[in-house]
Order: structure tokens, then sequence, then C-alpha cells
């Protein structure tokens, strides 16, 4: 296991901070924990140069920036279930869409439900827990009905050939078999309109209106506000698109496969194919460069229309006063290939895809305006708020807490280097994989047929965090020290999987 500065038990029988036995005393922080949808660390304050987001950008200076955050599988539905679970795909068995979490857990805490059990007042506002492909909200983590909205809007395309668009309707639970039969949507859109006329507008405007109405409140609060964009389609605003220049859009620095790479490993475009306009995949072709710059244009354009909505929740948040004690946390679900290597979107085990962006801050009682290189994953932020809350991890819990408390990385300035696992089932291999400091080493094994000898992938990693050619050698001592270290993790010899992997999940 990952071991930081102190262990859960050392906490439990030694304390923490002055400042967190200060807060028991006076009451419960609150919590704001904003989700963002395919959002990787396209961010200024990460250091993305290109990126407009001044929003994300301040709330950075008053926290802690997590530099090297990994999610703990590449796409939503189990990314998410990783953090409100705080267990790993590895170790719950659920990879994919379809898994009703109550069916095979149905005494399992999630991370509100834990907060709603010990006298918190919990509600989401938009994406929280992924809804769609027959994946459905958790009731009994809320105090009150989750406010949904759509992921899938267009405001501009005619739809009159068929009911809605093919992802229109996986995300409103209608079946595959429906769903195909109707038209594809276009991938972008930039109208001249209001930022409520699409429903990331409309989830800010609820979550103002949610702090708006907890004010004075005695009792604290857990809101979940969770943000659609920059998933796609594009569809935003036409002034968030004229925050930048087509033509300075940066493009791939590179469209070649890794090198060596498994044939299986390597992203077919997949999702993005689901949108009018959008080639199919062809071996050793790439897109013009006048859609990848528009494709590109359009994910930026979604960054700065939800740091535009980011911002309206934070400044409300200011305005009640309830900013002095509410802890903030912004998590990405997954990282995003613009063309990386000749991918798009999620569902691999490479760097891009995987790193994720990370802010936590609570004025009281951590650091701000700092940053850390130290390597964490999604499922370490469950217990971290527990213990930063001053609450007590649920007992007898049917999954296992695969995290730690990231508090030591709160408030000491200290850059210990770790390591982070994730894993991602592809064409009926089960992809394992650990992210080192400097290296990247992903085990795959057959699903169907235990008795196929494993594949390798290894990768050495320059400034550019991108796979090149894979490594993975038997003899060489740096490849099999690291695969000494995933044989170690303890989800490793976990079952694979609890419930069946489907063949047609690919979102």
């Amino acid at each position: 296991m990952k071991v930081y500065l102190f262990t859960l038990l050392a906490w439990v029988g030694l304390g923490v901070t002055s400042e967190l036995k200060a807060q028991s005393e006076k009451g419960k922080p609150n919590v704001l924990f904003i989700f963002i949808d395919d959002l990787k660390p396209a961010i200024h304050g990460f250091g993305d140069q290109a990126a407009v987001t001044p929003n994300i950008d301040a709330l950075i200076d008053r926290g802690v920036r997590f530099d090297r955050a990994y999610t703990n599988q590449a796409v939503c539905v189990a990314s998410r279930n990783n953090l409100l679970l705080g267990s790993r795909s590895t170790s719950t068995g659920l990879y994919d869409f379809g898994r009703d979490i109550r069916q095979y857990y149905p005494n399992l805490v999630t991370l509100p439900q834990a907060f709603k059990n010990q006298g918190y007042f919990t509600q989401a506002v938009g994406k929280v827990f992924h809804i769609g492909h027959n994946t459905y909200n958790d009731p009994q983590s809320w105090s009150v009905p989750h406010f949904h909205e759509k992921i899938i809007e267009y405001l501009t395309m005619d739809k009159s050939e068929s009911e809605m668009t093919i992802e229109a309707a996986l995300f409103e639970n209608h079946s595959w078999e429906y769903a195909l039969k109707q038209i594809k949507g276009i991938p972008w859109e930039s109208p001249d309109v209001p930022d409520e006329a699409y429903g990331d507008g409309r989830v800010a405007k609820k979550a103002v209106q949610v702090l708006d109405s907890l004010k004075g409140n005695e009792q604290p609060f857990f809101l979940a506000v969770g943000f659609a964009r920059p998933h796609l389609p594009f569809s935003v605003p036409k002034k968030y698109w004229d925050l930048y220049e087509e033509a300075k859009i940066p493009l791939p620095k590179t469209e070649d496969h890794p090198v060596g790479a498994p044939d299986f490993a390597i992203k077919r475009f997949g999702e993005i194919e689901q949108y009018e306009g959008i080639p199919g995949y062809k071996e050793n072709e790439r897109y013009p460069d006048s859609l990848k710059r528009k494709l590109i244009h359009g994910y930026y354009a979604g960054v700065s229309y939800v740091d535009t909505q980011i911002g309206k929740v934070l400044d409300e948040l200011k305005k009640t006063g309830l900013d002095k004690n509410t802890i903030v946390v912004l998590w990405g679900d997954h990282g995003y290939l613009l063309g990386d290597m000749g991918m798009w979107t999620k569902h691999v085990n490479y760097e891009l895809a995987n790193r994720v962006p990370l802010i936590i801050s609570y004025p009281k009682a951590i650091l701000e305006g700092y940053a850390t290189s130290s390597i964490v994953e999604t499922v370490d932020i469950y217990p971290t708020l527990i213990q930063l809350a001053g609450l007590k991890l649920p007992a007898d819990n049917p999954v296992p807490f695969d995290g730690e408390s990231l508090l030591p990385l709160l408030t000491k300035k200290e850059h210990k280097v770790d390591y982070a696992y994730h894993c991602y089932p592809r064409d009926g291999w089960m992809g394992r994989a650990i992210r080192t400091d400097r290296y990247r080493l992903v085990e795959w094994t057959n699903i169907k047929n235990k008795n196929l000898p494993p594949q390798y992938e290894f990768y050495t990693y320059g400034a550019d965090l991108l796979e090149h050619k894979n490594e993975a050698d038997l003899k060489n001592k740096d490849f099999q020290e690291t695969l000494q270290l995933l044989k170690n993790q303890p989800a490793y010899h976990l079952p694979l999987p609890a419930s069946p992997v489907r063949e047609d999940s690919e979102y």
C-alpha cells in the first residue's frame, strides 16, 4: 500500500492538527465538491498556456494543486465510482456501464452518504454519479432529490429525422437498440446565446440558489456540483469560442501510436465517431488539420465555459460568507486525448487519459497557493475528506477503502513521490497499470483465457508526457522492479471482475 507520513491508525490515535481539533468544537466544515466531465489539466494554473481559466486559477491560489493526480480508470462511470466509493475498479468489479452499485453492494456507504450519516445535509446538482448508458443515480446518498441536467444538448441542430441523437438517447437511458436508430449529433456548435441556454449554465444557477438557501443553516452541508463540458459535443456559447484564435490552437505533438504497443491497447476512435462528420478509423490515416483544430478549439471553449460557471458558484460561496468554513474540491473525472498519439477521448491506460486536475482548498486548516508533485489517486479523496471534516470512515463497509488520506500533503510542504495504480479492460484483456515517478508499466492478462501469457507495456516519460516506444524487456532491471511493485499491490490479487465485463462497453 502507499505510505504517507502517517497511517490512518496513527491519525485516529494521535489526532490531527490543532485547526481540525478546534473545528470539532465550533462546528463541522461544509464541503463543496466540483465534478467536471472529461477535464484533463487543460488549465492555465496547471501550466497550460493556451487555456483561459481565471476562476480555476484563482481557486488554485487559495488551495493545494496536485500536479500528479491520477484517475483509477479512464472512463467516467468507473472513475466516479472510484471516488464515491473510495475503491478501485479492481476491488469492486465495476468497470463499465449498466451496473447498479447497490445490486452488487447493497450496504456500501458512498462518500456523500458517509457525510449524511454523520449529520450532514447532502445534495447533488448536475452530473455527479454517472447517469446514462443504463446507469443511474444513488438516491441513498442524498438528503433531497438530485437536480439532473442534460449532458447532450443542441440549440442549432435539425433533429427532424429522429426523436433525438444517438448519444442523447444513451444518456437518457434508452436502450442501445433504440439509440442506434437515432441520428448522429453534430460534434460542436457555437450559437450566440446566454450561458443558461445550456445545461451547465443552469447547473451553476441552481448551485448558486442552493448555496443562498444554505447560508445561516446550523447543519453542515456536502454539496456536489457536476458540470458536463468539456465532454462532447462541444456545444458552447459563442463568446467562449471567441476567447481562442483557431489558427493558434495547439495541435498534437505526435499522432503516431506507441511503437511496440499491443494492438488491443491502442484506442481506435470509438466515441468520437458517434458524431456527424467525423471519419471512421482507418489505419495510418489522420484527421485533416482543419478538423483537428476545430475539435481542439471546441474542447478549450468548453473548458472556459465551465470555468465561468465555476466562478459563479465560488463567487456565491464567498458572497454568503460560507467560504470561511467550506472545504472546496475541484476534480476532473479522467484525462483526455486530443489526437495525441493518433487517439481521441479516453478509455486507455496512457498518461494523458489518466492524469487529472485536483485542487483542494480549506482556508482554516491547509496550505494556500501550494503545488505538490506527489503522486495521488482518485481513491485518496474519500479518506481525505472524511479526516479533514473530522468524521469517521464507515465501519464494515463491503468494499475496501483503497486510498490514503492526503492530509500530510495538504498541511506540510513535502514532495514525497509515490505511485498510482489504475486499470482498463480492452478487447477481452485486462490492463493493470502502475505509474511511478519515471515509469508506467501495464500488464495485460486475457480475461477469458488465463492460459495465455501476459503482455506488457513499459514507458519512460519525457517532458511531453507521451508514450513513444514500448520498452518492456524482461532483462531490464527497471522493468522488473516496477513489475514487482505492481504485483505487490493488494488490488493486483483481487478477482477480475466481480461483474461481467461487457464487450460492447466503449464509453
